[in-house]
């Protein structure tokens, strides 16, 4: 017997959270019966399990790296019409979905997967699992600027974690710095934000790393399968959090 939003995410369902709220809002059945309360258990090999009327089964587990292009949605769908990432993966039979996100604007390193046990690992703000981004911004900040987003900043949802942050390039004639920043929360545009608090707003940003998963040369809009030793090392970095450098 196992806790229903556990088993549901390891059907590829959907990350635990996102099973969690598919309980809660009393899409899910347990032998014909609606399930509504969190930590109910069942028997993934007895129990009739269904969500939204289609009942579960385990797929095979399949994890993405891809490189998300600038203009696409890192969303199942999109009302608007525009692109998803799903629209890249035509050749993968699984329903995968991404491991956080990636704003409309922003491009570069995506982790995609039907695990759900280790989307939330990833995932979970208890573990810290770096992120590196390269932003390139506005005017040239000063040191002081820097020192500000790698103490940590206050947003309007409260004070980030440090940050490790370092110039790359400084472009004079067009008044522009490149600056890679590493960050150990996944807040909605983070990166954005703290940059715009130093008003240094960005004009490009691109995610280079998750954890120790570089991006590499994956061309644009392409993906590849995680290696088992690429997965097996992100899982003990969860496991084992490193720290943000104070």
């Amino acid at each position: 017997m196992e806790r229903l939003q556990k088993i549901l995410a390891q059907a590829g369902i959907a990350s635990r959270r996102k099973c969690e709220d598919l309980i809660v809002a009393g899409k899910v059945e347990v032998n014909g019966e609606v399930v509504t309360t969190l930590g109910t258990k069942a028997d993934p090999d007895q129990d009739i399990i269904t969500v939204s009327g289609r009942p579960i089964h385990n797929e095979k587990k399949v994890y993405i790296v891809m490189n998300k292009p600038k203009g696409v949605i890192t969303s199942a769908s999109d009302p608007e019409g525009r692109k998803i990432v799903s629209d890249y993966l035509r050749d993968v039979k699984e329903r995968v979905y991404p491991v956080g996100r990636l704003d409309y604007d922003t491009e570069g390193l995506i982790i995609l997967t039907n695990d759900g046990e280790f989307a939330n690992l990833l995932t979970h703000p208890k573990h810290h699992v770096p992120k590196t981004y390269m932003a390139t911004v506005k005017g040239v900040p000063h040191g002081a600027d820097l020192d500000k987003l790698k103490a940590g900043i206050m947003l309007e949802d409260g004070m980030t974690a440090p940050a490790e942050v370092e110039y790359k390039d400084i472009d004079t004639a067009k008044k522009e710095a490149t600056i890679s920043i590493t960050i150990y929360e996944g807040r909605n545009r983070q990166v954005r934000r703290m940059f715009e608090a130093i008003s240094h707003p960005v004009i490009k940003l691109k995610r280079i790393a998750f954890g120790d998963l570089l991006l590499q040369n994956l061309k644009r809009g392409l993906f590849r399968h995680l290696t088992k030793k690429e997965i097996e090392e992100l899982i003990k970095l969860a496991k084992s959090p490193k720290l943000p450098k104070k």
